[in-house]
């Protein structure tokens, strides 16, 4: 039979933690200028008009602050890095921006668009 790794009491105590992670101002914003970049007038401005037919929803900024914290958590930081944010953005961006069938046609797929973003947006 299988033994326990770590006990539930350890899982509600880690994500407190995780939870409590300092998240600055300007990685929250480095956070929704990554999200804004995937829909329409911004992703204009990455030149990618014509290749993304739905873009990340505003959950997308929640789900990737709270990736990103966890990432920060993994590597033993007590707050978040834009490399934790870079590092989590394809994981939970990929599902979230779709691609148009020209982009399609073009073989550019959800990745090589959210990884044209993440070279382009300035770094805080």
């Amino acid at each position: 039979m299988p033994r326990p790794v770590v006990s539930a009491e350890q899982i509600v105590a880690a994500r407190n933690v995780v939870s409590d992670l300092y998240v600055d101002d300007k990685i929250r914003d480095y956070i929704v200028d990554l999200v804004l970049a995937t829909r329409p007038p911004a992703a204009a401005s990455f030149k990618l008009d014509g290749y993304i037919q739905n873009g990340a929803s505003p959950r997308a900024t929640i789900a990737l602050t709270l990736a990103a914290r966890a990432m920060a958590f993994l590597n033993g930081a007590t707050f978040v890095t834009p490399q934790d944010v870079k590092s989590v953005a394809l994981d939970v961006l990929r599902h979230r921006v779709s691609v148009t069938y020209e982009a399609e046609a073009e073989n550019i797929t959800s990745e090589n668009l959210i990884e044209k973003i993440l070279d382009a947006l300035p770094v805080p």
